[in-house]
C-alpha cells in the first residue's frame, strides 16, 4: 500500500469532515469542563478529529448537529442493536415513567419476573439477577466464582472484552509470558497476580494455565468481537467446557456482543452450557441494563453458603441495578423487538453484508478477510482471517482504519470507531447494506487506485 497515498487521503476526507460539521466541532470545543471534552472519554475517539454530535434518531437513522443524517452501523456498538427509539420501547418507558411513575424506588416490578422467564427461555439458564452494565454482571458473576470455587484467578483470552474488568486487561505476550495490557489505566494490582490468559483457540495453553488449579472460572466470549471477530474453530468451545469441568472450573459466558448470533446468542446457536452467562447493552433497547445468569448447579452451591451477604454488602448489587425503568424497557424489547423473527432477517441481512465485503475485497484484491457473526459483520486487515486475539491485534492499522471511518462517515455511513464492525438493527433495510457497500468499494477503490 502506497502510505503517502493514504496520508493525502486522510488528509482530504478530514478536510472534507472539518466543512461539513462546524457545529459538531464547535460543541466539542466548548466542552471544557468534560474530560477529554466528552461525556465519557471514548466518545473522543473518531476518526475526523471531533465527534458528531447527536440530534435525533430513529430506527436505523441518526442525525447529527449539522442536520446531516447517516445510515448507522455503528448502532452504539451494539447498545442500539435493537435500533434506536423502537416504538415497544418508547411506549413502554413513557408508561413507566410519566403513566405509573417511579423510574426507580427498589421495588420489584411484575415485569423482572417476565424479563427472567424470558431470559431463561432464550439462554437456558435458570436463574437470573440484573445490574446496570454487562461490566457489572461481569464484576459480580467474577465475586460469585471466587466464593463458591475458593479459588482466585480468572482465565480471559488475549485481546478479550468484557468491558473495564480489571481481571480481563491481560494478553499473551510476544515470547508467549502473560503480559499487563498496554494503556491500562490504574490497575488495582498487576493483572498476572488476578489472572491468566491464554489465546483463542488455543486449548493446549489453556489446559496449562488451567492445570495450576487456582482458576476460579474462564470469563469468555463465545466469538472475539472488540479485537475484530474472532470465531471458534471447529472443537474449540466444546474443549473449553470439557477442560472446565475437569478441573472445576465455572464457564462464564459473555454475550453482551455475541448476542447478534441470535435471539439466545451463540449459546442457544451454537448448543453451549456455561455455568452463568452475563450480558447487557441491547437486551434494554437503548436503555441501561445488564444481567447475568446462573444455572442450577451454581445458584445451590451460592445458596448453601450462609456466610455470604447477598443482600447488603457483599458486592454483587448496586442502588439502581434492576430498577423499573430498565425493567420496562427490556421486557418490551425482548417481547416486540429484538425477536426470534426479527433476528431472522437480522442476519439475512449481516450475511448480504459479509458476502458483500468478501466480494468487494476480492475485486480489489486487498488482502483482507470477512467475518459474520449473526447480525454483525467485520473485515480484518489479514488474509487469512485472525484465529485469535494476537493476530487479530497484529492485523490493525490504525491510518487506514481513520481513512475508511472518516470516508463513510462524510458518505452517510456510520461505522463502530473502534473497528470495522457493521452491525444491523431490525429498521435496517437491504438498501441500506448496499449503500455502505457502495461507499466501501469507492473508499477501497481510491486507496488502490
Amino acid at each position: 500500500m502506497d502510505r503517502r497515498r493514504l496520508a493525502d487521503l486522510i488528509s482530504r476526507e478530514r478536510a472534507r469532515y472539518a466543512e461539513q460539521h462546524p457545529r459538531s466541532a464547535s460543541a466539542y470545543s466548548n466542552a471544557r469542563h468534560l474530560f477529554g471534552r466528552t461525556p465519557m472519554t471514548w466518545m473522543a475517539k473518531q476518526a475526523g478529529g471531533f465527534p458528531l454530535y447527536l440530534a435525533t434518531a430513529r430506527g436505523a437513522r441518526v442525525t447529527d448537529l449539522d442536520g446531516h443524517t447517516y445510515i448507522d452501523l455503528c448502532l452504539g456498538d451494539t447498545g442500539a442493536m435493537a435500533g434506536h427509539s423502537p416504538e415497544p420501547v418508547v411506549e413502554a418507558v413513557n408508561q413507566r415513567l410519566g403513566v405509573l411513575g417511579g423510574a426507580t424506588a427498589m421495588m420489584p416490578t411484575e415485569d423482572a419476573a417476565w424479563v427472567g422467564e424470558e431470559l431463561t427461555r432464550r439462554f437456558g439458564l435458570p436463574q437470573w439477577s440484573l445490574s446496570l452494565t454487562a461490566t457489572d454482571a461481569n464484576r459480580w458473576a467474577i465475586r460469585l466464582a471466587r466464593a463458591v470455587t475458593g479459588k482466585q484467578k480468572i482465565l480471559v483470552n488475549s485481546y478479550c472484552y468484557h468491558g473495564s474488568v480489571d481481571e480481563s486487561l491481560i494478553v499473551v505476550g510476544p515470547g508467549g509470558t502473560a503480559e499487563v495490557r498496554e494503556g491500562n489505566v490504574g490497575a488495582p494490582v498487576d493483572t498476572r497476580v488476578t489472572s491468566r490468559v491464554a489465546e483463542f483457540n488455543d486449548l493446549t495453553r489453556l489446559a496449562a494455565e488451567l492445570a495450576n488449579g487456582d482458576v476460579a472460572a474462564v470469563l469468555m466470549e463465545p466469538a472475539l468481537t472488540n479485537i475484530g471477530i474472532v470465531l471458534p474453530e471447529p472443537g474449540y468451545l466444546e474443549g473449553v467446557r470439557r477442560l472446565t469441568r475437569e478441573h472445576g472450573v465455572l464457564l462464564i459466558n459473555d454475550e453482551t456482543h455475541t448476542f447478534s448470533a441470535g435471539p439466545g446468542g451463540c449459546t442457544q446457536a451454537w448448543g453451549l452450557e456455561p455455568d452463568i452467562l452475563t450480558i447487557g447493552k441491547a437486551i434494554g433497547g437503548g436503555v441501561p441494563v445488564g444481567a447475568y445468569g446462573l444455572s442450577d448447579e451454581v445458584t445451590a452451591r451460592v445458596e448453601a453458603r450462609d456466610d455470604l451477604d447477598l443482600i447488603d454488602m457483599g458486592g454483587v448489587g448496586g442502588t439502581l441495578a434492576g430498577n423499573a425503568l430498565s425493567v420496562a424497557a427490556t421486557k418490551a424489547t425482548l417481547e416486540h423487538v429484538l425477536t426470534d423473527e426479527a433476528f431472522a432477517g437480522m442476519t439475512a441481512l449481516g450475511t448480504h453484508l459479509a458476502d458483500g465485503t468478501a466480494a468487494l475485497i476480492q475485486k480489489h484484491g486487498v488482502p483482507w478477510s470477512v467475518a459474520q457473526l449473526g447480525a454483525r459483520a467485520e473485515f480484518r486487515f489479514a488474509d487469512p482471517a485472525p484465529r485469535n486475539g494476537g493476530e487479530s491485534h497484529a492485523a490493525g492499522d490504525p491510518e487506514l482504519d481513520d481513512y475508511l471511518h472518516v470516508y463513510a462517515a462524510n458518505r452517510g455511513v456510520l461505522l463502530t470507531p473502534f473497528h470495522n464492525m457493521a452491525l444491523v438493527c431490525p429498521a435496517t433495510t437491504r438498501d441500506d447494506v448496499d449503500a455502505h457497500l457502495e461507499v466501501l468499494d469507492a473508499a477501497i477503490a481510491e486507496l488502490v487506485g
